[in-house]
């Protein structure tokens, strides 16, 4: 005869094919094996660690390893996921960024923290922060030339669709004006080395510029990050009438392609080839001498395979030169680019990247971009 135990186990199992229950709650992670007895939700193992520091809000348990009380695993069948995301994502914003298992801890943490604890999607005057259109304080930014971080003023303002900031607590004039309509964000935490580091990005004289922030405060990171998002969407809504909220999410901010160093030579390709950091940011390919230089030292811009753009494993045999074993080379209208990999698998990784971007077809805009890198001196 089977024990309690034993029923408790499979009763959990049986739960975890309901329909919502067999994805994380919160991340969205395949096969979640972990469970909230009092939220009543299947979670990853991951987020578990983060549900475990809300001990007043969540107390979770190992599905397989722990042992299990009658009345706990009847709540959980008496709730289960779809019903939580029904009671804690009622008012969501459409901006609002809902993290995935591959997103930086900071962003799973505090979007854990906005639905159980804040309950942000369900009382919208929480949504203030980064919902109001205009926001102002203080962050901590890298300086361009010595790499020390110092405290500076930042204005995000949608009625002036740009995101400010002051060198000069009392600066009447900002150093920089980074327009809202080319504005981009991504967390880089391992990049800048804090864990709520973000990096945002503008261009100037339709070259990239990078800046790098952090606050010692999660939340007040977060919040600036969907500030951005929510300006962006705004901005948007107004450029495109006609478009649906499902046309514009994806266009707020956007994560790198890829990231990480390889090797290149110049046009004549007798140089030497130099160690370099690649950010792939859609179709602009930008290198850096350090990953986190202000400017790239240059760009590359990558378009379709229908106007003449391909990716090459290896480099050709005239290529001279000391350099990393596996070769790339891009194919344009106008030359060759040669990059060298140190491993096997990241030249493996990069020409899946570039791959990814020459298959997809031109959108009428990215031809005026074209015709920019063309034209650059």
């Amino acid at each position: 005869m089977a024990t309690e135990q034993e029923k408790n186990k499979r009763r959990l199992q049986e739960l975890m094919e309901r329909p919502g229950n067999s994805c994380c709650a919160d991340c969205g992670a395949a096969d979640p094996d972990w469970a909230s007895f009092t939220l009543g939700v299947f979670i990853c193992q991951r987020c578990s660690g983060i549900h475990r520091n809300l001990p007043q809000i969540s107390r979770v348990k190992s599905v397989m390893l722990d042992s299990w009380l009658t009345p706990e695993v009847e709540f959980i069948a008496s709730t289960g996921n779809n019903a939580a995301k029904d009671k804690y994502e009622q008012k969501i914003p459409p901006f609002y960024y809902r993290p995935t298992h591959t997103d930086c801890l900071l962003l799973q943490e505090q979007w854990i923290r906005a639905r159980y604890e804040r309950k942000e999607f369900v009382h919208v005057e929480k949504q203030e922060p980064y919902s109001a259109g205009y926001r102002e304080g203080f962050l901590w930014k890298r300086g361009r030339d010595n790499g020390q971080f110092l405290s500076r003023k930042f204005i995000l303002s949608e009625r002036e669709g740009a995101l400010k900031y002051f060198n000069k607590h009392d600066a009447r004039e900002p150093k920089a004006i980074m327009k809202i309509h080319t504005l981009n964000a991504s967390f880089q935490p391992t990049k800048i080395g804090h864990p709520n580091g973000l990096q945002i990005t503008y261009l100037k004289d339709n070259s990239t510029r990078n800046i790098f922030v952090y606050h010692e405060d999660g939340k007040e990171m977060v919040d600036w990050f969907n500030g951005i998002r929510a300006a962006r969407f705004h901005y948007l809504q107004v450029a495109f009438p006609g478009a649906s909220d499902a046309d514009l999410v994806p266009k707020l901010t956007r994560n790198y392609i890829k990231e990480g160093f390889m090797e290149k030579t110049g046009p004549k390709q007798t140089e030497g080839f130099k160690k370099r950091w690649f950010t792939m940011d859609d179709r602009r390919l930008m290198y850096f001498k350090d990953p986190l230089d202000a400017y790239a030292r240059g760009e590359v811009f990558i378009g379709s395979k229908e106007n003449s753009y391909t990716v090459l494993p290896g480099l050709p045999p005239s290529t001279q030169g000391n350099h990393w074993k596996f070769g790339i080379t891009i194919v344009t209208p106008d030359r060759k680019f040669l990059f060298a990999c140190e491993t096997e698998e990241e030249q493996r990784d990069w020409i899946a990247a570039f791959q990814k971007v020459v298959n997809r077809p031109m959108l009428p805009q990215e031809y005026a971009v074209e015709a920019h890198f063309k034209h650059k001196p």
